[in-house]
């Protein structure tokens, strides 16, 4: 075929299934679910919109009878799959998503990431760290999260995103291990934050309102204490609670009503630093100690005395400040870029929303933050920004302003945090990856609210709150939070080193080294921050980890460890050169024909012993006509194979042909078997002669007695149906004696070694069942493993060193190398005719080649005169039933002559 032949048939193919040529493929496609037939076998879906399916289908045309399949009248789900779901141009619009990215992402975002930190501990990162540490903590912090953000672009605009946010991009990624363990770490890390904003609007309430005996009565009316803290960090909870409960649209609409607030606080403390004339500020700590402190105004001295660190004890919870305490504290303020993804749910358009609000919030943010510490730095004394945490009151043209700023920033993030958190649990629980225990959590109201799941996460919220102090559980957030962007990292890092094809997403502004970076910076920091901490969390992310992969079936999201893996194994692949073989490095790669694995199965068990590391393909011939069907049948067989592999335990690939004789499909699976290096170098076939098949499957009760279906929805009538019964004794054979002799000729002339294997079927009979307290390795004991050195393609050599007896030698030695055969003991039989004086001189020549191959076995000298005079009779005619005819040799020196057969 020329090249416009070529370019022609494309064209037609083109023509032919347009739809589903340019389908984009996104993370959240609907997993491909095979139905069940009357009889009861699986059979493969019928609409291709499934992330498994081919970028082009291979039926080309549709046959008459398609339309009376169950559902072929129905509408033929969506092959372009939009942001929210559904097809593009339809005009479905799910109700739940009313968010824009402004209300959805940015608003949330920024309130997050300000929250207490921007008004309560400016002040707090100042005074211990200086100016010029706090400056290395603010430009550290949001590297990592602007790394993190990256990963997080880069994820959401390869796709539609689901409820869920990081969560869901990290589980349609890694996997449900990976997915829920960090997901569920993500969701706690939420619970945490929303309590520290918690207990920090109920400390900066106390400071203004709380009485501490040294003011007048009825100066300060609220009592304090450790019970009054939590009473009052549960009211303001239920605040949040009520909100939330009610729906993401109120939470929008009350959150831009604090953004709109926060900001015009913010600009009144921008504007109070030039406005407000140098003062003294009186500042008390708990009635006994007091001072005054000095706000200079813009002072090149003030400047120079916060330029360098120094760390002393925090009046809050008494402990000495360090780097890492004080920047966890300071982190919080920067973990808030996850609020707009955790509302993925409710955006209209997420994968555009994510990016753009997630970018503009960070960096509007970190201008604020830069100024803030910069005006602090130039204006207040360190001994205000130790003494008082809430200076930026003391200095504001208005004070009440800060009081309604901190009110205001403290409430939104506390009410993003927790319906943030609900989210994801909601989203954890929709996937059931643990159980009863969240299930609950999957109602939602009319509107799409997932109630439970905030009444979950306010019932946690309420137990972190017993904590109450905001320092105290600062580092904990910090660590949980680390951990969840380090695992978007990730994922992001795996996509791309998977070099996926269908990776593409429209945000470009990343690469693998920024992935990497952003993991090994997350890491590093979690220590830095807390040892102790950061190894707690790495192992509960992994005892969740063990506990979802024992307890979940394999999903069908897809895992990018297979991509990976296939990556990895292409690259050796190519290294793999077959020109580069040793035979000191041989081992067999073995393809075994299977006519049927129910008379087969102890055979196969068998070969899965004597690869030994090898390579071990099951192959089976379905005799047809690909012209003569509408589709290629073998397809739908490979579960089904792959499902008895699982259950045999064997480490086997499966590949299946279609021909129309056995000869022919053998010779098939013969050339193009494996890949590369890795091809089969031995064919093992099933003897052929007169025994009738047992049927294996009636007695392995892994076959009979199973209950539950394997992970990939193949059950137990549906695998027992595909493989058809035994062969009956007076059935015909399917396979010709001549056929199976040109098998067996045509593997010799592709020069592959050719095993027939008889009587496995017997192999377990006589064997002492296998129990718990009986090893595999002592089922074996008193056994042995018969070696016959003979090469039957020229029985009368006078040697037996050639490659036919070495390639015995080396399967036996094989065989005792696996722990299961290693109590069975080897002997090896050396044939003689009687007579032969020499037959001393053979044994000690055979003796001496095992030596050599560090081979231990037992010799055993055996006459075979009626092996040799059966020999002696040329076949020059046959006669009736094929009878043998013709003369005979007499015994003797002629008798040893090399003759073919």
């Amino acid at each position: 075929m020329n090249r416009g032949d070529c370019f022609c048939a494309l064209a037609w193919t083109l023509q032919c299934c347009p739809r589903t040529l340019c389908r984009p493929v996104s993370l959240s496609d609907p997993p491909s679910t095979p139905k069940k037939d009357k009889a009861g076998s699986l059979r493969p879906p019928q609409a291709m919109s499934t992330e498994s399916s081919p970028l082009l289908s291979y039926r080309l045309f549709r046959v008459s009878s398609e339309g009376e399949m169950p559902g072929g009248g129905q509408e033929e789900a969506p092959l372009v799959v939009g942001v929210a779901g559904s097809a593009t141009g339809s005009s479905h619009h799910d109700p739940a998503r009313q968010l824009s990215t402004f209300f959805g992402v940015i608003v949330p975002t920024v309130l997050s990431m300000f929250s207490i930190v921007v008004f309560m501990r400016v002040g707090f990162v100042i005074g211990h760290a200086g100016f010029l540490q706090s400056l290395l903590m603010l430009v550290v912090a949001y590297v990592i999260i602007s790394l993190t953000v990256l990963s997080v672009c880069a994820i959401s605009t390869n796709g539609a995103v689901q409820a869920g946010g990081a969560y869901f991009m990290i589980s349609r990624t890694l996997g449900p291990e990976f997915g829920g363990s960090i997901g569920l770490m993500f969701y706690l890390a939420n619970v945490c934050a929303c309590g520290v904003y918690v207990l920090g609007l109920v400390e900066a309430i106390l400071d203004d309102f709380g009485a501490d005996g040294s003011d007048p009565p009825g100066a300060k009316a609220l009592p304090q204490g450790y019970l009054y803290s939590f009473l009052y960090g549960s009211v303001v909870l239920l605040v949040c609670l009520l909100v939330c409960l009610v729906g993401s649209h109120i939470y929008s609409r009350a959150a831009f009503f604090i953004f709109l607030v926060v900001n015009a606080v913010l600009i009144t403390i921008f504007a109070s630093f030039f406005a407000v004339s140098p003062r003294e500020i009186a500042v008390s700590r708990d009635g006994n100690h007091s001072f005054n402190a000095s706000f200079t105004g813009f002072n090149v001295s003030t400047l120079r005395d916060n330029m360098y660190a120094m760390y002393s004890r925090d009046y809050t919870t008494n402990n000495i400040m360090s780097f890492a305490t004080v920047f966890a504290v300071m982190f919080n303020g920067c973990t808030g870029i996850m609020a707009g993804s955790n509302m993925s749910g409710e955006l209209k358009n997420a994968s555009s929303s994510i990016p753009k609000g997630t970018i503009i919030a960070v960096v509007y943010t970190f201008v604020i933050y830069f100024l803030l510490f910069f005006m602090t730095s130039f204006t207040c004394e360190r001994a205000l920004l130790k003494g008082d945490y809430g200076f930026f009151r003391a200095i504001n043209v208005w004070p009440p302003f800060v009081l309604i700023g901190i009110y205001s920033a403290s409430l939104s993030a506390s009410m993003s945090n927790l319906i943030g958190a609900s989210r994801i649990l909601h989203a954890l629980a929709k996937d059931d990856l643990f159980g009863i225990v969240l299930a609950p959590a999957k109602i939602v109201s009319k509107g799409g609210n997932p109630w439970v799941a905030v009444l979950y996460t306010w019932a946690l919220v309420q137990l972190v709150l017993f904590v109450g102090k905001l320092n105290t559980i600062a580092s904990i957030v910090t660590v949980f939070y680390l951990v969840a962007y380090a695992a978007v990292d990730l994922a992001c890092l795996a996509l791309e080193w998977a070099s996926a094809p269908n990776f593409r997403p429209t945000f470009q502004v990343f690469s693998w080294h920024t992935c990497l970076l952003g993991i090994v910076s997350c890491l590093v920091m979690m220590f830095l921050i807390s040892a102790a901490g950061a190894s707690g969390s790495l192992g509960l992310m992994l005892l969740l980890l063990g506990f979802i992969h024992l307890r979940s079936a394999a999903s069908s999201w897809g895992y990018i460890s297979q991509a990976l893996i296939f990556h990895q194994v292409r690259k050796y692949l190519l290294l793999l050169d077959i020109r580069k073989d040793h035979v000191k490095f041989w081992r067999p790669q073995i393809l075994l024909m299977v006519a049927n694995p129910r008379g087969s199965s102890q055979l196969m068990k068998f070969i899965n012993h004597l690869k030994k590391g090898g390579l071990f393909v099951l192959g089976h011939v379905e005799i047809g006509d690909l012209d003569t069907m509408p589709s290629d049948p073998i397809q739908a067989h490979y579960n089904f194979w792959l499902s008895l592999v699982d259950k045999l335990s064997i480490k086997a690939f499966v590949d299946l042909t279609l021909s129309p004789s056995v000869r022919q499909g053998t010779q098939h699976l013969l050339r193009i078997t494996g890949l590369g290096g890795m091809k089969p170098n031995t064919l093992v076939l099933g003897f052929y002669d007169d025994c009738v098949p047992e049927d294996y499957f009636l007695q392995d009760p892994a076959f009979s007695q199973a209950r539950e279906n394997d992970e990939f929805g193949v059950d137990l009538p549906a695998l027992q149906a595909h493989f058809p019964p035994v062969r009956e004794a007076e059935s015909q054979r399917a396979l010709r004696p001549s056929e199976y002799v040109a098998i067996i000729s045509d593997a010799v002339k592709m020069h592959k070694n050719v095993c027939l294997a008889r009587y496995f079927h017997l192999l377990e009979k006589d064997l002492p069942p296998s129990s718990s307290s009986t090893s595999s390795k002592r089922r074996f004991e008193g056994r042995y493993i018969d070696v016959w050195p003979l090469n039957l393609l020229r029985p009368n050599s006078p040697t037996y060193v050639d490659i036919c007896s070495l390639f015995l030698l080396q399967m036996a030695c094989i065989l005792t190398m696996v722990s299961s055969w290693k109590a069975a003991r080897l002997r090896i039989f050396l044939c003689v005719e009687s007579g032969d004086v020499g037959w001393v001189g053979k044994e000690e020549k055979l003796r001496e080649l095992l030596t050599k191959l560090r081979i231990k076995a037992t010799i055993k000298i055996v006459t075979w005169d009626q092996v040799v005079a059966l020999h002696g009779h040329p076949q020059h005619a046959a006669g009736p039933r094929g009878t043998p005819r013709g003369r005979t040799f007499p015994p003797g020196p002629r008798n040893r002559r090399e003759r073919p057969t």
